[in-house]
């Protein structure tokens, strides 16, 4: 099943085939995990974001429509909002005092892993970096402030289909400057 697409991936995943899932988690977790990271910037949520988007694409009915756009970009739509509502569960949940005791159930960083966090950082900043300045306006106002689209629209002024258009792209294109790190950054 190495060779298929997304949306072959896709269609299998709709019939219970656990291995299409596990591809296309494997296809996928970097990419969800860093755009999860980078609107968190919180390690915790960044993975219970990941997890969410793909048991979300495992248990529910999700609707992927290849006529409206290309999976990836379908995939990161799922990622924000499960990350959106992630930080505001966590901005609802009470503060808890830290006892010393709590510090021992911390685990530590290795410093492969702050490595490993920080080239996948870099690998998404050098990509948004990359876009024309007014998708990469749009990109920061939708994905990492959480405006709506609408939202977007009536505070630059442009029409709501421009808006959808300059996302549309701007994921088209941050997809193929991450592919193109991949090598380096395996995002």
């Amino acid at each position: 099943m190495p060779n298929l697409t997304d949306t072959e991936l896709y269609v299998r995943l709709r019939q219970n085939d656990k291995e299409a899932l596990a591809q296309l988690y494997d296809r996928y977790e970097k990419l969800v995990y860093s755009f999860a990271y980078r609107m968190t910037k919180d390690r915790t949520l960044a993975e219970e974001t990941v997890q969410e988007v793909f048991v979300k694409l495992w248990r529910t009915n999700a609707e992927y429509d290849e006529s409206k756009g290309k999976f990836s970009s379908w995939l990161l739509t799922i990622t924000r909002n499960k990350a959106l509502d992630l930080i505001r569960k966590s901005a609802a949940k009470p503060t808890v005092e830290f006892e010393e005791r709590d510090s021992l159930k911390e685990t530590a960083e290795t410093p492969d892993d702050i490595l490993e966090e920080k080239t996948k950082n870099q690998a998404v900043r050098k990509a948004v970096a990359r876009l024309k300045e007014e998708q990469r306006t749009i990109i920061e106002l939708f994905y990492f402030k959480g405006l709506t689209q609408d939202a977007i629209a009536q505070q630059t002024g442009l029409p709501l289909g421009t808006v959808k258009g300059r996302i549309r792209l701007a994921l088209k294109h941050l997809r193929k400057y991450i592919d193109e790190e991949g090598g380096k950054a395996n995002v």
